[in-house]
C-alpha cells in the first residue's frame, strides 16, 4: 500500500490543484455556501478519517445537551438507506451508518440525531420538525462547504498531524493544509495522556495558529469495564480468552491499551466501516467473548449468534485546560 502510495506521486499537484480552486471558489464566494442564523457547529479534519470525531461529537453532546435543544447531523457513511432520515425506535446501524447509531444509542433521551448526505437539506428538514433543535453538531462535514458553519473545530491526531502530511493519494489530506485556516478551534487528539507543556509549545509553533484560532490537546480515556446490552464485565475479569475485533480507521491505540492491561488476545482486524459478512460472523459466534469497540458493536449487536458474548469498550476524549474549551464553546452555543 505504502509503494502504490509512492508510485502514485505524480498525481499529488493534480489532487493539490483542484482541491485547492475548489476551496479558493468557495472562499471568494464564487460557490454558494449557505449561513444560518442559529449556532452550527462542525467538526472535522482535513486527513481520511482516524482523529476521533466520534469522541470529539459525544463530548460536545455532554457538554450542551442539559442546556440546550441540541441535533446531531451526519452524513451516515456506510448506511444502507437514502437521503433524510430521523433517529427513532426502529432505527439501527444500516438505517443511521454506524456513528450516528452509536450518538442515538447514547443519547436518544437528550438529543435529535439525523443523516443526510446532503448537508442544506439536513437542516431543512430538522428545522421543519416540532421540536426543532436550537444547536445543530455537524459530524465530519469540514470539506463540506455548501453549508458555512458558525464555528469549526478541526482535529489533527498527534502522531499524524496535518502540517506533516500530504494530500491524496500519496498522503491522507483531503485538501490542502491552508484549509486549516477555516477552523475557530484546532484539536491535537490522541496524545499521549501526560504531555509535556515544551512538547505543546513545539507542537503549537508547528501549526503557526492565527490570531483567532486556539490550539487544544486531548487524548482518549478508555473504560476500565465492557459492556453488552444487560452485563457489565471488569477489565481484569476477562481473563485470556476472548477475541479482539475492530473495525476502525487506527486500532493501534486500542491494541497497546489492552496489552498495557496485560491482557492476551486474538485480533481480528478490519478496515474502517467493515460491513460483516454472515461468514465472518458464523467465524466469530465460535468465540466465547468478544470484545470490540462501540462503533463496531452497534454494527454487530443485531446478530442473534453473538449475544451474550458480545462486548464493547466504551472510549471518552478528555481534553487538555477542558474549563477553558467548555467555556468557548458554550459562549458560543448558547449565547
Amino acid at each position: 500500500m505504502k509503494f502504490l502510495r509512492f508510485i502514485l506521486f505524480p498525481i499529488v499537484p493534480f489532487y493539490y490543484v483542484i482541491t485547492w480552486f475548489r476551496k479558493v471558489l468557495f472562499d471568494k464566494g464564487w460557490l454558494a455556501s449557505k449561513s444560518y442564523d442559529f449556532p452550527i457547529i462542525c467538526v472535522g479534519n482535513l486527513s481520511t478519517g482516524g482523529t476521533g470525531k466520534t469522541p470529539m461529537v459525544e463530548y460536545l453532546i455532554r457538554l450542551l445537551k442539559d442546556d440546550i435543544k441540541l441535533a446531531t447531523l451526519s452524513r451516515g457513511y456506510g448506511r444502507q438507506s437514502k437521503g433524510f432520515q430521523l433517529g427513532g425506535a426502529n432505527t439501527n446501524a444500516s438505517i443511521l451508518g454506524d456513528e450516528p447509531f452509536q450518538f442515538y444509542n447514547s443519547f436518544s433521551e437528550d438529543i435529535t440525531v439525523a443523516v443526510d448526505a446532503n448537508r442544506q437539506e439536513g437542516i431543512a428538514n430538522l428545522l421543519q420538525l416540532t421540536n426543532k433543535p436550537e444547536v445543530i453538531l455537524l459530524d465530519d462535514a469540514f470539506q463540506h462547504r455548501k453549508v458555512k458553519a458558525g464555528f469549526n473545530i478541526l482535529l489533527s491526531t498527534y502522531d499524524n498531524r496535518y502540517t506533516k502530511d500530504f494530500v491524496l493519494p500519496t498522503g491522507n489530506l483531503r485538501e490542502p493544509k491552508s484549509g486549516a485556516k477555516r477552523a475557530n478551534l484546532i484539536i491535537i487528539t490522541k496524545c499521549p495522556e501526560n504531555l509535556a507543556e515544551a512538547d505543546k509549545q513545539k507542537i503549537i509553533a508547528e501549526i503557526k495558529p492565527l490570531a483567532n484560532q486556539q490550539v487544544f490537546f486531548s487524548w482518549i480515556s478508555y473504560s476500565d469495564k465492557v459492556y453488552s446490552e444487560n452485563k457489565t464485565i471488569a477489565l481484569d475479569q476477562l481473563g485470556d480468552d476472548f477475541k479482539l475485533v475492530t473495525g476502525i480507521a487506527n486500532a493501534k491505540p486500542l491494541v497497546s491499551f489492552l496489552k498495557l492491561k496485560n491482557l492476551k488476545f486474538e485480533h481480528l482486524n478490519f478496515k474502517d466501516h467493515h460491513d460483516f459478512l454472515s461468514s465472518e460472523v458464523e467465524y466469530l459466534s465460535k468465540y466465547k467473548c468478544i470484545i470490540t469497540t462501540e462503533k463496531d458493536y452497534m454494527r454487530l449487536k443485531k446478530e442473534v449468534s453473538l449475544q451474550g458474548k458480545l462486548f464493547y469498550l466504551p472510549i471518552k476524549m478528555v481534553i487538555d485546560n477542558s474549563s477553558k474549551f467548555d467555556a468557548i464553546i458554550k459562549t458560543y452555543a448558547l449565547n
